[in-house]
C-alpha cells in the first residue's frame, strides 16, 4: 500500500498520505452553522449543521409534530390546529436562529403546504410573523434533495431512494453520485386515511399507484434506500422483533423477507406496546400501520435485493446542496475523523503517523479496510480526558452510535472495537460483548490487531514513531519485526516492549527487534 506525493490517495484526497483537511478550506468553513427548516405535513423541523466536515455534525435540531397535512386530501385545507402549531414552531425557530446568529435559514414546504388552497396565505402569514421566506418546493425538487440527503451520507450509493411524507412519497434514482429520474406519489399516510372502503380498497389504490409509479421508474432488483420517519418507525420496530443488537438506524439493512415479516408483526400487533418499546411517539405511531401497507406493495413491485435505511434527507440534501463539488468528493467517514481529530485529541495531526508507521501490517487490505484503518488511527486518542477505567467502553460508544455517515453497522463494530483494543488488551466480559456478533471471528481478530497495533504505536513515540523505528511483517511466516533507531532504543522501555508483545500473541507471531 504504497502512497506517492503526487497521486490522490484511495479516498481522492488531494495530495499525500491523507491530504489536507477539506474542512480548513474557505469554501467549506463558510458552511459553519448552517440552519435550515422542513416544513412536512407531518413534522416542522429546524436543524443546524455544523457543516464544515463531510459527514455533518447536528449542532441544533428540533422538530414539532404539527400535523399540518391532516385531512388535507378531505377538506383542501391545512390542518386549522396544525397551521398553529407549525406557526408557533417557526417564531421559535427563527428567534433560535437570531440567537446563534445564522441568519438567513433555507426554509422548505412541502406536500402539504404546495397542495393546500390556503398554502400560499400560510406562507404570506409565516413571512410576515417570522420573516422566513418559505420555499415551496414541488415533488421533483423534494425527491432530488431527499435523495441528495442520501448521497450525503453514502457517496457510493446506488438505487432507488424512497421518502414517505405524510401527503406524499418520493422515488428517486441514484447512482454514480448523481440524482436522475424522480417521481412523487399521493401515497403519504394522511392522504390514505381519506381512501373508502376498507383495508382491501387502500391495497388496490397502493398497488396501483406504485405500478404507475415503476413504469416511470423502471426498477427491480435493485437496493432501496428509506427516507422518513415512518420508515424508520418500521425499521426500529424490526430491529426490536429480530432482537438486533445496535440501535442506530443509519444504515441498516434489511431483506426484503425480513421486511415483509415485520410488517405482518406489526400489523398484527398492539400499536401502545409498540410505542412503549421503540419510544415512537404516539402521533408517529398512528401512521406506522399505513406505512406498512405501502412499504408491503413497494416491496412486491420493486422486489428490491435489499432495503437500507438513511438517517439523512432532506434536510441533508439543502445542506448537500451548498457544499462546493471538491467537499461533495470526501469520504464522509475520514473527513468526520479528521474534524474529531482537530477538536478532541492531544495531538492533532498525530493519526497520520501512527497509520504510516502500522500500515505494513496491513498490506494488501481492502479499500473499505484501509479507511477504517484510517479512521481508527484519526480517532485513536480523542476519548483521552474520558476517566481511564472508562476510555475503552467511551471510545467504542462513540464509533458505534455517533452520527457518521459512510460507516455500516459491521463497520461501526469493528472500529469500536479496534479502538477498545486501543485502550486495553481484553475485551472478555465487556458490556458491549453482544455486539460482536455483527462481526465474524476473522474480523474480530483483524479488529484486536488493529487496536493492539495503535496501543502499541501511540506509546512509542510521542514525536513520530517512525523516528523510533519500523514495523516490518511477514505474512506467509507470520514473523514481526520491530526495527529500531538510535533513538528507538531508549524509546522501548519495558511497558513500550510489553505492548509490543501484546500485539506479537495477537498476529500469532514470531518477533525479532533489532537495531537499524
Amino acid at each position: 500500500m504504497a502512497h506517492s506525493s503526487d497521486q490522490t490517495d484511495a479516498f481522492g484526497d488531494d495530495v499525500g498520505l491523507f491530504g489536507k483537511p477539506l474542512f480548513e478550506d474557505p469554501s467549506a468553513r463558510a458552511l459553519s452553522r448552517v440552519g435550515v427548516v422542513d416544513v412536512g405535513s407531518n413534522s416542522v423541523r429546524m436543524v443546524v449543521f455544523d457543516g464544515a466536515a463531510r459527514s455533518p455534525a447536528y449542532f441544533y435540531n428540533e422538530k414539532i409534530m404539527a400535523g399540518l397535512g391532516q385531512n388535507l386530501a378531505e377538506t383542501g385545507f391545512l390542518n386549522p390546529r396544525g397551521k398553529e402549531r407549525a406557526l408557533s414552531a417557526l417564531k421559535r425557530f427563527a428567534l433560535l436562529a437570531e440567537g446563534m446568529d445564522i441568519q438567513p435559514m433555507t426554509v422548505v414546504a412541502t406536500a402539504a403546504v404546495r397542495e393546500a388552497s390556503d398554502g400560499p396565505a400560510f406562507a404570506e402569514q409565516v413571512l410576515a410573523e417570522t420573516g422566513l421566506r418559505l420555499n415551496v418546493i414541488d415533488g421533483d425538487e423534494e425527491a432530488r434533495l431527499s435523495a441528495q440527503g442520501v448521497l450525503l451520507g453514502w457517496p457510493d450509493a446506488k438505487g432507488i431512494v424512497c421518502d414517505i411524507g405524510g401527503n406524499s412519497m418520493e422515488l428517486a434514482r441514484i447512482g454514480d453520485g448523481k440524482v436522475t429520474r424522480r417521481v412523487s406519489t399521493p401515497l403519504g399516510p394522511f392522504r390514505l386515511q381519506q381512501v373508502e372502503g376498507g383495508i382491501k380498497k387502500r391495497q388496490e389504490h397502493i398497488a396501483k399507484v406504485l405500478k404507475s409509479a415503476q413504469a416511470e421508474m423502471k426498477s427491480e432488483g435493485e437496493r432501496i434506500y428509506l427516507v422518513g420517519g415512518s420508515w424508520r418507525v418500521i425499521a426500529r420496530l424490526d430491529m426490536e422483533r429480530r432482537n438486533y443488537p445496535l440501535t442506530v438506524l443509519h444504515e441498516y439493512r434489511m431483506t426484503p423477507e425480513s421486511v415483509l415479516d415485520t410488517v405482518e408483526w406489526a400489523l398484527a400487533s398492539d400499536l401502545g406496546v409498540l410505542r412503549a418499546r421503540t419510544g415512537t411517539s404516539a402521533e408517529r405511531m398512528d401512521l406506522v400501520p399505513l406505512a406498512c401497507e405501502v412499504l408491503r406493495e413497494l416491496v412486491r413491485v420493486l422486489k428490491p435485493s435489499e432495503i437500507d435505511v438513511s438517517a439523512y434527507g432532506i434536510r441533508e440534501g439543502m445542506l448537500y446542496e451548498q457544499m462546493p463539488e471538491r467537499l461533495r468528493a470526501r469520504d464522509p467517514l475520514i473527513e468526520a475523523c479528521r474534524a474529531t481529530e482537530a477538536v478532541q485529541a492531544r495531538i492533532p495531526g498525530f493519526g497520520k503517523k501512527l497509520y504510516a508507521f502500522i500500515e505494513p501490517l496491513f498490506e494488501g487490505a481492502s479499500k473499505e479496510k484501509v479507511r477504517l484503518i484510517k479512521a481508527a488511527c484519526l480517532l485513536h486518542d480523542t476519548t483521552w480526558r474520558a476517566h481511564p477505567d472508562y476510555r475503552a467502553e467511551a471510545c467504542f460508544d462513540n464509533a458505534t452510535r455517533a452520527n457518521l455517515g459512510g460507516l455500516d453497522h459491521p463497520g461501526r463494530v469493528f472500529l469500536g472495537l479496534a479502538l477498545l483494543h486501543r485502550y486495553k488488551n481484553s475485551r472478555a466480559g465487556s458490556r458491549m460483548e453482544n455486539l460482536f456478533r455483527l462481526l465474524n471471528d476473522e474480523e474480530i481478530r483483524e479488529a484486536e490487531v488493529l487496536g493492539k497495533a495503535m496501543r502499541f504505536g501511540a506509546m512509542f513515540s510521542i514525536a513520530h514513531p517512525e523516528t523510533a523505528g519500523k514495523l516490518q511483517w511477514n505474512a506467509k511466516k507470520r514473523e514481526l519485526k520491530l526495527v529500531l533507531t538510535e533513538t528507538g532504543v531508549g524509546l522501548f522501555g519495558e511497558v513500550a516492549e510489553a505492548r509490543f508483545n501484546a500485539l506479537s500473541l495477537a498476529l500469532r507471531a514470531k518477533t525479532t527487534v533489532s537495531l537499524d
